[in-house]
């Protein structure tokens, strides 16, 4: 069993969450501690502008930044959890999701794993998606068989729901093999950005604002006919893949309420892919946070719904866990994704090292 620390940077553009498990990166998995280190206003607001134009000069300049605010969070997991960093396997560092579009084999997680490596002086295992997405795949999701180890010993099947800026599903089935995994389609993105722009907040704090809204039904209807819903699964979406701008016009309260719906409704078409029902809903994510989002869910769901927390799961850290039960997979030459988690054609390793210097 090793130690190892994992960076996830979702999404939803909020800050960097790092976790530490000991794990033997297959069955066995013990979470250690977990922090969270918020981004502030203008950097969150550079990153956004890269998201929609990814060719900004400024990119490497952010990507350094974006590396040292990493650096930084390693540094107080260390500190809190009192781990030597002598006793750190590796560290698996996700990155910054700036372009993904498996449909011409790219994707993009921004990131500099050799300064992360140089500033902590433990080795970084980076660029988790890139072979995948080069074999055909789609690259995404990747914590589908993180999923399946934290579910082994729960009633089957079960749906782990990830709602981050994209939302994505894991269906776990009784047999080891029986996981099925693809993006259900917006999580939280484009509420915050449609709360960002109707009033330069970063997102719909306990969904109180969709909460006094209403759902427009034929904009709903509209967003719903997106073709993306009708593809078979695996399958996997960019955060921009959907825009705000059919709401043009509409209330703050109104679009957020129509936003939430569509979350929720395409979270609802997804279950139609299952191999069968599950038997209840596990929700992660910042979107767990929105009783207005949950209620949604727990309205149009079959099966209970509930937080993650509620099997003794930590919401928050179970993305930067992952990254580092994928670490150590990949440090093992073991394959991190699959035919069924995204449509690759075999089960594919991935993940790239930089390795600490003495």
């Amino acid at each position: 069993m090793d130690i190892l620390i994992g960076l996830m940077s979702g999404t939803s553009l909020d800050g960097v969450d790092v976790a530490a498990i000991e794990t033997d990166g297959r069955s066995q998995v013990r979470s250690l501690c977990f922090e969270s280190l918020a981004y502030g206003d203008a950097f969150r607001d550079r990153l956004r502008q890269l998201l929609n134009e990814p060719d900004d000069p400024s990119s490497a300049e952010v990507e350094r930044e974006l590396t040292l605010h990493h650096a930084e969070a390693v540094e107080r997991l260390l500190g809190q959890g009192n781990l030597p960093r002598k006793a750190i396997r590796a560290i698996g560092f996700h990155g910054q999701t700036i372009r993904h579009d498996p449909a011409q084999r790219y994707t993009w997680q921004m990131g500099d794993g050799s300064l992360l490596s140089q500033q902590l002086g433990i080795s970084v295992v980076t660029d988790f998606r890139t072979a995948d997405v080069r074999a055909g795949g789609q690259g995404a999701p990747l914590a589908p068989i993180y999923h399946a180890v934290k579910a082994a010993d729960l009633e089957k099947p079960v749906a782990v729901l990830n709602l981050g800026g994209v939302g994505n599903v894991t269906w776990v089935g009784s047999k080891p093999e029986a996981i099925l995994a693809f993006d259900t389609g917006p999580g939280n993105a484009l509420i915050d950005d449609w709360i960002y722009r109707a009033i330069g907040q970063a997102c719909d704090l306990g969904g109180m604002l969709a909460e006094r809204g209403s759902v427009d039904p034929i904009v709903l209807s509209e967003l719903m006919a997106h073709p993306y819903f009708e593809d078979h699964p695996p399958k996997s979406l960019d955060r921009n893949s959907f825009s705000v701008s059919r709401l043009e016009g509409m209330s703050v309260e109104d679009g957020a309420a129509t936003l939430t719906a569509f979350t929720a409704a395409a979270v609802t078409r997804a279950q139609a892919f299952f191999p069968g029902p599950a038997s209840r809903w596990l929700v992660c994510g910042g979107g767990r946070h929105n009783p207005t989002i949950m209620k949604a869910l727990a309205r149009e769901l079959a099966g209970p719904v509930e937080p993650v927390e509620a099997v003794g799961w930590n919401g928050d850290a179970l993305e930067a866990e992952c990254f580092a039960y994928l670490a150590s997979r990949s440090l093992q030459g073991l394959p991190i994704s699959f035919p069924s988690t995204t449509g690759v054609s075999r089960p594919m390793r991935g993940g790239r090292l930089h390795a600490a210097t003495v």
